[in-house]
């Protein structure tokens, strides 16, 4: 009987990873790197080094994060009219390597830039104000800004005035629902709720402080 149920157990096992090999094919990042170069690479840099400072680092970002973002750009749960163009290019496929490859880069980190507002931005980040109900960035960030693959996203070293306008794109949907201009696509509103209570300088003071995580 024992056998028996060891055998059953060992096969639904194998079939289970099965399903799951033939649901999520392995992403093939070299064939990721020629879509990069293509289509990515004007905006981000070949290797993800964005050096426009209102397009995001993609080098080193979570590759779960990225095509998440990049399905939600093509559907229109995330709005963006540039990355629309960019996203509906790319099949489930292309999506899964162009992230393999981004993720596999190395990130060229930034750095704090306004030392006035060190302290606000560092307390925010890792302490967030309680008298608001503002909760520490680093709780789901990490200390480093490093995130959590499949979670949330690594924000250190990423562009200041790219976190700073997201934040001010989140703060607008969690201020008006019905703002199609703000960013809605974080699960269970959580950072728009969070954004909804910041103020100008404190977006400002937590995005540079950002920017030097490393």
């Amino acid at each position: 009987m024992k056998r028996h149920l060891l055998s059953l157990l060992f096969l639904l096992a194998a079939t289970a990873t099965q399903a799951a090999d033939h649901a999520a094919p392995k992403a093939d990042a070299a064939k990721g790197q020629q879509t990069a170069a293509g289509v990515c690479a004007a905006c981000h840099n070949p290797d993800g080094n964005s050096m426009i400072p209102v397009n995001p680092k993609l080098a080193g970002q979570h590759a779960d994060y990225l095509v998440k973002q990049l399905r939600e750009f093509k559907n229109g749960t995330r709005a963006n009219p540039v990355m629309l163009g960019m996203s509906a290019m790319l099949s489930e496929d292309d999506a899964r390597n162009v992230a393999a490859w981004f993720a596999s880069q190395t990130q060229k980190g930034g750095e704090t830039k306004n030392r006035e507002t060190l302290e606000l931005g560092q307390k925010l980040y890792r302490g967030g104000d309680q008298a608001k109900g503002l909760p520490a960035c680093a709780g789901c960030h990490g200390p480093s800004g490093a995130g959590i693959p499949a979670q949330y996203p690594r924000l250190g070293g990423q562009h200041a005035e790219y976190i700073e306008a997201q934040l001010k794109s989140f703060r607008t949907a969690g201020a008006d629902p019905k703002d199609t201009s703000g960013r809605a696509n974080d699960p269970n509103k959580m950072m728009r709720m969070v954004a909804v209570k910041m103020t100008d300088p404190e977006i400002k003071a937590v995005a540079d402080y950002i920017a030097g995580l490393h």
